[in-house]
């Protein structure tokens, strides 16, 4: 009975060994897909989960800091003067730092959530230049008149400004501003230069100019570029973002953080950008690898904080072209052959 017992035993043991080697490959291949299907779909509710929980902290966020640069803003007023620039100040130092929490958070962000931060962006934009305008009023300046007998005074002696001659059919100026502004506005067929020690780490506005030439040796904080026709300007490296508006049959040089074009047509740039370009609004406009150099370049990379080996020129977005895997229209790249390699040292 042992025996009968022992035999018994070992054929159910085989049995259900059996049972369980005879498994259908395709039954075992089947409820290997949905097990592998159940953690796909756990990977993304998880993945979403996390883009959700970011977008929810930059939503929030950003709507704080920018409640708060609002209402810093509008307690600026023109009554008192050294006030109204510390504010200025601080106030500019919280946009950039808020450009830069926009620019961090590009890559979770929807193009309709970008497309409302920029928007805020740019009306912070105009409402601190506004409140600058009005709080910190631009001392009247003229520019030269190319026939003038009057003699320099000591300090348009002291600026460094070349000799008309050099410059054929320009007339050389000093384009000074007062210290609460720098840049240049409402000028035709001149020729403005800026040296490092009058742009070093400043926001540089330049609007409204024709025909002009346009040199800033040195690395601003931002640049802004409004109202341009037919000019060439050119710039050190920019700490953070340049922004360029309503810009026509121009030539754009500069290396930045960030580059935003708006409304700007028949325009070529030639940029050196470590985060991306953006442009919305434009058609015509042409980019190349920045080419220009001057003297201390490579020490005002070096206080931009930007990498000089790093240049994504080629990344451009276009907001009015979201067709995946079809060039935008709206922009190209110059041919090696056409693009300018060596800039006159005007």
């Amino acid at each position: 009975m042992a025996a009968l017992g022992v035999d018994v035993n070992t054929g159910n043991d085989d049995k259900e060994t059996n049972a369980v080697g005879n498994v259908p490959e395709s039954v075992l291949r089947r409820d290997q897909a949905r097990l592998d299907e159940a953690e796909r779909r756990r990977n993304v509710k998880e993945n979403q989960s996390v883009t959700e929980e970011k977008i929810d902290y930059f939503t929030c966020t950003f709507n704080a800091e920018r409640a708060a640069l609002e209402e810093m803003i509008s307690t600026c007023n023109h009554g008192d003067r050294e006030r109204a620039a510390k504010i200025l100040e601080e106030a500019t130092m919280k946009f950039q730092q808020l450009q830069k929490f926009l620019n961090d958070s590009v890559m979770f962000l929807s193009q309709y959530e970008l497309r409302q931060a920029q928007a805020s962006l740019r009306n912070l934009q105009s409402s601190l230049a506004e409140k600058r305008d009005e709080a910190l009023p631009k001392k009247k300046f003229a520019f030269r008149s190319r026939n003038t007998d009057k003699k320099p005074t000591p300090s348009e002696q002291q600026s460094t400004v070349k000799p008309a001659s050099n410059v054929a059919g320009f007339v050389v100026v000093d384009a000074a501003v007062p210290v609460d502004q720098c840049g240049a506005s409402n000028a035709e067929d001149q020729v403005i230069i800026r040296q490092a020690e009058e742009i070093q780490q400043r926001d540089v506005l330049l609007t409204h100019l024709t025909n002009c030439k346009v040199r800033l040796y040195g690395c601003p904080s931002t640049l802004h570029i409004k109202n341009i026709s037919g000019c060439e300007i050119f710039c050190g490296p920019v700490s953070s973002s340049v922004f360029v508006d309503q810009c026509t049959d121009s030539t754009l040089v500069f290396p930045c953080q960030q580059l935003r074009t708006h409304n700007t047509t028949n325009t070529r740039i030639y940029l050196h950008v470590t985060s991306r370009a953006i442009i919305e609004d434009c058609r015509g406009v042409q980019f190349a690898p920045f080419t220009w150099t001057y003297p201390s370049i490579q020490d005002h990379f070096k206080v931009a904080r930007l990498d000089p080996d790093r240049n994504n020129w080629t990344d451009v977005d276009d907001f009015n072209w979201l067709a995946a895997g079809t060039p935008s229209p709206n922009w190209t790249i110059i041919p090696e052959a056409d693009r300018i390699i060596s800039w006159n040292s005007e």
